[in-house]
């Protein structure tokens, strides 16, 4: 297996379900996010880790198109927060805080201070945005840094790694990112909640930086191709 952990979301339940079936067999250590497990419990499927699958049967992707959105979860804007064991706590708070602000949240984990590896949270939250299951996304680990370069390696991502307001903002006028990074031990909770209100709320410029960011594509494009 790679060292990033398969993604299971709401949608290969519901896909599941289409096709009849009641039992989704996922490779072991996969991330089922949230969503996925209320889904399948909402509609009695049973999740099972199945170590004869293979990895290349996952849903990675294999070209660049932009997926089809899903239309909830941006008129809702869906917010999906992902930390590691040293961003858990400050995750909590920032979950909250959002849902104070009025967006809507899905939690990929950690659920917990237990150590583990934020390669595996970064790419789960990426691939949520990147698959049309959220509108944006956020990771904290201890200095958000690391998260960001996940996350920048999953195709049609723009993630910024932000200490402030200033920068949050910039990233998303100039550079319409739809990954925030934090780093939990470089900045403090109160300066946090800012930086993430300010993320959230400020929409993409346009104009001259439209043109800047079809270039990050194009950039992109010529790599998976």
């Amino acid at each position: 297996m790679s060292g990033s952990r398969p993604l299971v979301t709401e949608r290969d339940v519901y896909s599941l379900l289409a096709s009849g079936g009641k039992r989704l067999e996922v490779l072991p250590g996969s991330v089922i996010t949230s969503l996925a497990k209320d889904t399948a419990v909402l509609h009695g499927v049973q999740i099972i880790e199945s170590p004869s699958l293979k990895e290349s049967a996952l849903s990675t992707p294999t070209n660049l198109e932009s997926p089809q959105p899903n239309a909830d979860a941006f008129s809702k804007r869906t917010v999906v927060f992902g930390s590691d064991h040293g961003g858990y706590q400050l995750k909590e708070i920032l979950k909250k805080h959002a849902m104070d602000l009025g967006f809507q949240i899905v939690d990929i984990g950690t659920s917990n201070e237990e150590p583990c590896d934020y390669p595996d949270f970064a790419y789960a939250v990426a691939r949520t945005v990147s698959s049309g299951n959220a509108w944006r996304g956020v990771m904290i680990d201890g200095a958000g840094i690391g998260s960001c370069v996940v996350a920048n390696k999953v195709p049609g991502i723009r993630a910024a790694c932000c200490h402030n307001e200033f920068v949050a903002r910039n990233s998303r006028e100039h550079n319409d990112t739809n990954v925030l990074t934090l780093g939990s031990r470089v900045t403090g909770s109160e300066v946090c909640k800012e930086i993430l209100k300010v993320w959230l709320e400020t929409w993409f410029s346009g104009g001259r930086h439209k043109k800047r960011v079809d270039k990050i594509s194009e950039v992109e494009n010529r790599l998976w191709k």
